[in-house]
């Protein structure tokens, strides 16, 4: 088994607090760390129709059977029996009783939030981020392939060709867990704007284009953006609000949790396409955001990203807020380093004020170095910096 970066984190919480609750998308691992990790703990899964019924129809005889160190997955499925845990763990005064799973973020956190406040750390587990895939000696040829074949364990556990696994994950899970989520009636139409979203993928977003262009109305557009989000698939990147201009977007950029889903829903069906691909430039910087993502999800942090943008078209990428201070990324899809990167990062120096030190491009060269401007890093070293 590979090893998740998130484990160690899970179990400082699990002295800390009675509960521990880890959410993610579908097939992410989750539940492959919880019962291979913590083997001392009992492994129940509301997903299973007796178990279901059993901690619905009695929630006090359910939480008796398994009154400590249980692993609870899938526990969305009964909201109610939150509740319930609540009064057990209050009662029995102590940590690390309860470990809860699911991969609907909109329900799993909706229970949380009503029952649970200040009891559970909450922990999200995304797809395998290029160091865990390192460390596991899983090799990815080149960065087409890592964009291609994406981070979902299940590929790279069964060796599943990419063109194989993500479509019938989208089949299977996605279509489930929106109708879950949300009464949408028409899904070959919420189908096209999946993937309509999929060909926007690095760009700010317009909602009134969207909806055009898959003939729905802009409030169905944003609620169905909701239920793409809650569901782990696509993630909005906010702008920075800094006032270094009166002109600045107002609209987040949008990305996908995992570009393998991506390439799937923009048809792409090779490695070799994705050099080919007009939208190669944004799905680099779609692998490199979510690499930012996993770092900070897998230590238990909340991400403070954002971009910038001015409506005379001067931008940074990726900005990492950090302790009160800006870090900015650029980052590039090509493998030959050019002067001409710096170029939106010299004009965000001149905004803000911040030295070299706090300027870094990304890119998928080799060659990597300390310029007058900032560094330049290849894309799987970034986090040695």
């Amino acid at each position: 088994m590979v090893n998740r970066f998130l484990t160690d984190k899970i179990k400082s919480l699990l002295t800390k607090y009675p509960v521990v609750t880890i959410t993610g998308p579908r097939q992410s691992g989750k539940s492959t760390l919880l019962k291979n990790t913590f083997t001392d703990y009992k492994y129940v899964s509301l997903e299973d129709p007796d178990m279901r019924n059993f901690a619905s129809n009695d929630p006090r005889g359910f939480l008796a059977t398994y009154p400590d160190k249980t692993i609870i997955d899938e526990a969305q499925k009964v909201p109610q029996l939150f509740s319930y845990i609540q009064t057990v763990t209050d009662n029995a005064n102590k940590t690390g009783i309860y470990i809860l799973a699911g991969s609907q973020n909109f329900l799993l956190l909706e229970a949380v939030s009503q029952s649970l406040a200040g009891r559970t750390a909450v922990l999200k587990l995304l797809p395998f981020s290029l160091a865990e895939m390192k460390n596991g000696g899983i090799a990815i040829k080149d960065v087409d392939s890592q964009i291609y074949n994406g981070s979902y364990p299940r590929l790279y556990d069964k060796d599943i060709p990419p063109q194989d696994y993500y479509p019938y994950y989208i089949q299977t899970y996605v279509e489930r867990d929106v109708r879950q989520v949300k009464n949408i009636g028409d899904l070959n139409k919420f189908e096209k704007f999946v993937k309509l979203c999929a060909g926007r993928i690095g760009q700010v977003l317009n909602v009134s284009s969207l909806a055009n262009d898959c003939g729905i109305s802009v409030s169905a557009a944003n609620s169905w953006l909701s239920v793409l989000e809650t569901s782990y698939i696509c993630y909005l990147l906010k702008p920075d609000y800094n006032n270094f201009s009166k002109r600045l977007i107002k609209s987040p950029k949008l990305y996908f949790y995992d570009t393998g889903l991506a390439c799937s829903l923009l048809d792409i069906k090779s490695a070799e396409q994705v050099s080919m691909h007009f939208l190669k430039g944004g799905l680099f910087e779609n692998l490199v955001l979510t690499e930012f993502l996993k770092h900070y999800y897998n230590q238990g942090l909340v991400p403070d990203l954002t971009f910038f943008r001015d409506s005379s078209g001067n931008e940074i990428d990726i900005i990492d807020n950090v302790d009160g201070k800006q870090l900015a990324y650029e980052v590039k899809a090509g493998s030959t380093y050019s002067p001409d990167y710096f170029k939106g990062i010299i004009k965000w120096q001149g905004f803000s004020g911040y030295p070299s030190d706090n300027c870094t491009v990304v890119y998928t060269g080799d060659m990597e170095m300390k310029t007058s401007n900032g560094r330049v890093v290849n894309f799987a070293n970034l986090w040695n910096i």
